[in-house]
């Protein structure tokens, strides 16, 4: 895994993937007590950075292993991608997803072309039903973040911002990543040490689902002892990728968790001063900025808003916590 596989990635998205713009607002920077830059990956294809990695993975793939079909698990965002990268392809693709995934996301992947599949998260392991259902229709999986296509895939949004860093003066500035199994903080972290070595580059997770948090401390990967209670339900993953977790070690400071309701507020002042939707999994890192002035250390924070794919219910929700004189 390296930036030449980044860079290969980022020239095959060219015309399909989009480059999403770094926004920044007065109110938030007040909020947060230093600069605040934001990267909406919520205006990416699909809704989510997945995208961007799915992309990558089946446009880098060898077109008859590709044409056989393609399988997938996820809980809604690699699943939406991958869905419509291979509906971009011609080809098939099964997804795995987990019966309480936001039903939007379901709904979605399904009009963008896949069979869907469910299961249980808390009793059933996804990986083994995922890999035992791919060997039994002879299609190809793509996994949602240990797989060198797809980091390479999710590192071209850290191409993206090393470049309007730049553009904008940033020399130095911690970027916050909502983190998941580690795919899209570990691809932005070998882009920005390439492109960008003033940028530092930090995980953000749910407070409970904060395995790479704690992985990091370790120096070993730790497990999340549970798969459900959190509504951040695109970043609950058992554990850092074998993949990743060096890359994250070897790249990354300290990490964050948030609490749901951080994530709930994060995206009522997205909504309110960027104008942009958020999911809660994909909030974690603007929430970070905002509620956890104390753990940052650079006066300029960059955050990634990793995806926008939020049913009506949680989006009201949330928007139920700014104040009335907002």
């Amino acid at each position: 895994m390296n930036i030449d596989m980044i860079r290969a990635s980022a020239e095959r998205a060219r015309g399909h993937i989009r480059r999403t713009p770094l926004l920044s607002s007065p109110f938030l920077d007040e909020i947060a007590g230093r600069r605040v830059f934001i990267k909406p990956e919520c205006l990416q294809m699909t809704g989510s950075f997945k995208a961007r990695g799915a992309w990558s993975a089946l446009s880098g793939m060898d077109p008859e292993q590709r044409a056989r079909g393609i399988m997938a698990y996820s809980s809604g965002n690699h699943a939406q991608g991958v869905a419509w990268a291979a509906t971009a392809h011609g080809v098939p693709s099964v997804i795995l997803m987990p019966a309480d995934a936001p039903a939007l996301k379901r709904a979605n992947t399904a009009a963008l072309g896949a069979e869907v599949v469910l299961y249980d998260r808390a009793t059933e392991d996804r990986e083994a039903l995922g890999t035992a259902l791919a060997e039994e229709r002879g299609l190809t999986l793509v996994k949602p973040y240990d797989e060198p296509l797809v980091i390479a895939g999710q590192g071209t949004t850290g191409l993206e911002i090393a470049e309007q860093a730049a553009e904008a003066g940033i020399e130095a500035a911690e970027v916050l990543v909502c983190c998941g199994g580690g795919g899209l903080t570990s691809g932005i972290a070998l882009a920005c040490e390439a492109d960008a070595p003033g940028l530092v580059v930090r995980p953000v997770e749910p407070q409970g689902f904060d395995d790479v948090k704690r992985s990091l401390e370790a120096g070993a990967i730790q497990r999340n002892n549970r798969m459900e209670g959190s509504i951040c339900d695109a970043i609950v993953t058992p554990q850092p990728g074998d993949l990743t977790f060096p890359i994250l070690s070897r790249l990354c400071k300290t990490g964050i968790a948030v609490t749901d309701e951080e994530a709930l507020m994060a995206m009522a002042q997205a909504f309110l001063r960027l104008k942009i939707v958020a999911e809660p999994g994909g909030a974690v890192a603007l929430a970070a900025a905002l509620y956890h002035p104390e753990e940052l250390e650079r006066d300029t924070v960059i955050t990634v808003v990793s995806g926008g794919n939020v049913d009506p219910a949680v989006f009201t929700r949330a928007l139920a916590l700014l104040p009335e004189a907002s």
